[in-house]
């Protein structure tokens, strides 16, 4: 069976360390993080750090991948921003390469389809120096929401380590089809995201659910068994299920994340 990984999103800022030890005790073979955590919501009272700024605990890190068999598959934080150089993130990029990942996630905000080609053929010239690969992120916020325009996208920035990241909600919940997916060459596909929810929006803006409210598979109505048998050999699989609900309910990050877990696990078998 394919071995799953655990991205950042749903635990809320949990230290790396902690996250790839989590990992582990879960089986899990990877796990996707960000050089800081992402702001504005701690449910569970993490504390504060910064890969960025404190150098012992990104040795501590890279020594708990090892000692647990754990890899840092994707490094996330990266965006394509009006009126920003993308060279800024020069130094996150060696922290990377630092940490032992070989990929970072990039999102573009903002509908401008020469902004995001511009943006991702130069974060990926940047990366390819340091020897990372760069995955695009389809979602709503940017050109990328559909598999034409983020194809076209694809052909423009025209660069041999830039592939696609496909998450399962954003995917079907923005209009693809699971005929579009099994279309895509499968080298474009860099890295895939799983999560479940309803078809119908939950909450006042979609945003709010994909950050923070998504199910685990088999919970909500997208085809994700169909989803997960087109994923190409060799992707990482990576669980993306943030539970604000059962959180401030006093589940803890442990046990949300078995749940995910465990439930991934049942539709791989199933499929």
């Amino acid at each position: 069976m394919r071995r799953l990984g655990i991205d950042r999103l749903g635990l809320f800022g949990m230290p790396p360390a902690e996250l790839v030890t989590l990992a582990a005790d879960l089986g899990c073979a990877s796990v996707g993080i960000g050089l800081t955590p992402a702001p504005g919501y701690n449910p569970d009272g993490h504390p504060d750090w910064s890969l960025r700024d404190d150098a012992a605990l990104r040795r501590e890190t890279v020594a708990v991948c090892r000692d647990r068999g754990v890899a840092i598959a994707i490094v996330e934080g990266f965006a394509v921003l009006p009126g920003q150089d993308v060279r800024r993130f020069a130094g996150d990029l060696d922290l990377v390469a630092e940490l032992g990942c070989g990929r970072i996630n990039v999102v573009s905000i903002g509908k401008d389809m020469h902004q995001a080609i511009d943006g991702f053929g130069t974060l990926s010239e940047l990366a390819a120096e340091r020897g990372l690969l760069v995955s695009a992120e389809m979602g709503s916020l940017g050109p990328l929401d559909r598999v034409g325009p983020a194809l076209a996208i694809v052909d423009a920035v025209a660069r041999a380590n830039f592939s696609l990241l496909i998450d399962s909600m954003h995917f079907f919940r923005l209009g693809n089809t699971l005929a579009d997916f099994a279309a895509l060459d499968p080298a474009l596909v860099g890295y895939v995201q799983l999560a479940d929810a309803p078809w119908a929006p939950r909450f006042a803006t979609y945003l709010e659910e994909a950050m923070y409210e998504r199910l685990a598979p088999g919970e909500g109505e997208l085809p994700l068994a169909g989803f997960v048998s087109l994923v190409p050999d060799g992707v990482t699989l990576s669980l993306e299920i943030p539970m604000r609900t059962l959180a401030e309910q006093g589940v803890g990050p442990r046990e949300r994340t078995r749940r995910c877990v465990e439930a991934a696990r049942r539709l791989l078998a199933a499929c």
